[in-house]
């Protein structure tokens, strides 16, 4: 019986065919596939096509962290293969939505194996299990891969060492349709030899053969020869043999629409939404009065995320918490977070501080971006208060990586409140500290930093309110425009007035619904069963945005720049409210 070969795992590569900074075209069952090593060591298998015009991956960019189309320069991401950058729009975080197909991988006897949807592991020689096996040249057969399995059943060869045997003695202990195992005896040596048949389509296929024992440097040259010809004999019978039978109907490749799998919005949900479990696998002090947190995964891979993206803790005691991610690129297999203790903490900051140890299970947001970094600037700034090094910390670390120019800026009281010390040795002459300055020598400094404006150049912001004010302050000052200033606040500090009331009509949903003093547009639409997501609910992330399309918002949050709140065509549902008696909202 003939199993499904989908189920089953097939060598697609061979380890060689896989090298740091290279991209394999692999094919199985039809299928094209783009197959790469990241930096870290993990073998990607992707559908070999960008989803934005279709173009083949395997001529693509791998820089260790991502892979690059070469067409118009979407990027994405090792393991995950979630899209994370779209240079036509390169001041927007690509949605999560927008990812490749991958397929498992693992490495198995010096070969790359994969599949649509394989049970269980890879198969396993016990002979092969027992020492070091030797990878014999792939080759590949214009033939249906079952009729190369039965001939692979009659193939014969010589023990490694002893190639001049003339009659050598070959039994055959395993035969199905994908793979032949063999073993060859003379003079009390013997060799297995185990093929596995790779079903490129329903008529090619690949030969992909591993031998018992890899033998000294100078016999592993002539036994490769010697499975060489014996192996393109066999070849050319396969295909004289296949030539003279009908070739059988091309394999069906089902592909996922492209158009359908971009415009896939994801559903929001009412509330905080934490849909992911991980452990802290470690805590540490990273600066004076800040804890470090790197939260590992609970069994699926972790999101994909941007440099700037945050997540949002929910806590043990009831509290939800927004925190930037620090990873730098490639870095998936966990997040890394530093957590400022408050002095006057409201819950948050304590809690993580005495309550949650290493080993302790948390539920967390999957990572949302509203401060992502552009990767077309000629020249980046970037300025860090205190605790606000986190989010530049991810930036810095990918623009290293992309070898763009850039200089990071650390403002502190002290060298002990450095958070992530280790990280700003790594960036080397780009980091410069800033210690122990006053309000007014900050300002001064800042200053200098920003200087005028240069066309192309950007300039990035994190950290406590009053620096954040004074350094936008000076940037506009100096003549940078506001496209070009960006900033992430940790909270807003500004009273928020709610003792107004008016009406929202909501566009989409053929709504109109009051709205009263001392409730938020937010809590209005949620009472309301309005799927809107949000995340900090104080103003200051922008989760909660929507688009006004009539009325005159009254803007309270920090997270818009001044251009934005003079434009009036978003609001901030959580804090901000309507000088109008009615806003129409595109929701």
């Amino acid at each position: 019986m003939v199993r499904d070969p989908t189920v089953l795992w097939h060598p697609i590569a061979s380890v060689g065919d896989v090298p740091p900074r290279h991209v394999f075209h692999g094919q199985l069952l039809g299928r094209e596939l783009a197959v790469w090593r990241a930096d870290d060591g993990y073998i990607n298998v992707w559908e070999n096509r960008c989803l934005h015009r279709g173009l083949r991956l395997s001529i693509g960019v791998n820089n260790g962290h991502e892979l690059m189309c070469q067409y118009h320069g979407w990027r994405y991401a090792n393991r995950t293969a979630q899209c994370t950058y779209i240079p036509a729009h390169p001041a927007d975080a690509p949605a999560r939505t927008i990812f490749n197909r991958t397929f498992p991988a693992a490495e198995r006897y010096g070969l790359v194996w994969s599949g649509e949807a394989p049970s269980g592991p890879p198969p396993e020689v016990g002979v092969l299990d027992a020492g070091s096996a030797m990878v014999l040249r792939s080759l590949p057969v214009d033939a249906p891969p079952g009729l190369v399995a039965e001939h692979l059943g009659r193939y014969r060869f010589c023990p490694n060492d002893r190639l001049d045997a003339e009659e050598p003695e070959v039994t055959a202990d395993g035969h199905d349709d994908w793979s032949v195992l063999l073993t060859a005896s003379a003079g009390g040596s013997s060799t297995t030899a185990a093929f596995f048949v790779q079903p490129v389509d329903s008529n090619r296929s690949v030969i992909r053969g591993v031998l018992s024992g890899s033998g000294e440097a100078a016999d592993r040259l002539t036994v490769l020869r010697h499975h060489s010809t014996l192996l393109s004999n066999l070849r050319d019978r396969i295909e004289a043999y296949a030539a003279t039978t009908p070739p059988p109907e091309p394999m069906e490749v089902k592909l996922h629409q492209v158009s359908e799998q971009l415009a896939r919005v994801p559903v929001a949900s009412v509330g905080r939404h934490a849909p992911l479990r991980v452990r802290v696998s470690r805590k540490w002090k990273t600066a004076e009065g800040v804890a470090g947190f790197e939260l590992e995964s609970i069994g699926e891979q972790l999101p994909s995320h941007q440099p700037g993206a945050h997540i949002d803790v929910h806590l043990p005691n009831g509290l939800v918490r927004q925190y930037s991610i620090t990873n730098g690129p490639g870095e998936g297999t966990a997040y890394r977070i530093g957590v400022k203790r408050e002095p006057n903490s409201r819950g948050g900051s304590e809690c993580l501080h005495e309550s949650v140890r290493e080993g302790d299970v948390l539920a967390i947001s999957e990572p949302r971006n509203n401060f992502p970094l552009r990767r077309d600037s000629v020249r980046t700034i970037l300025l860090a208060g205190g605790i606000g090094i986190t989010p530049l910390l991810a930036m810095a670390q990918t623009l290293r990586k992309d070898d763009l120019d850039f200089r990071l800026h650390c403002f502190a009281q002290s060298p002990a409140h450095l958070a992530f010390p280790e990280l700003l040795k790594e960036l080397g002459s780009s980091v410069t500290t800033h210690l122990g300055l006053t309000p007014e020598a900050t300002v001064t400094r800042l200053r200098e930093l920003v200087g005028r404006y240069e066309t192309a150049s950007h300039l990035y912001v994190c950290g406590p309110g009053p620096m954040l004010g004074a350094a936008r302050r000076v940037a506009t000052e100096c003549g940078w425009p506001d496209d070009a200033i960006h900033f992430e606040y940790f909270r807003n500090d500004n009273e928020v007035d709610n003792s107004s009331s008016f009406e929202i009509s909501l566009s989409r949903s053929a709504l109109t619904l009051p709205v009263p003093a001392g409730k938020s547009v937010l809590e209005v639409l949620r009472a309301n069963a309005i799927p809107v997501p949000s995340s900090c609910e104080q103003g200051a992330c922008g989760t909660c945005g929507v688009t006004v399309l009539e009325g005159e918002p009254v803007h309270q949050d920090v997270y818009l720049n001044d251009s934005e709140k003079l434009a009036g065509d978003r609001i901030m549902t959580c804090v901000s409210r309507s000088r109008t008696d009615r806003l129409v909202l595109d929701i």
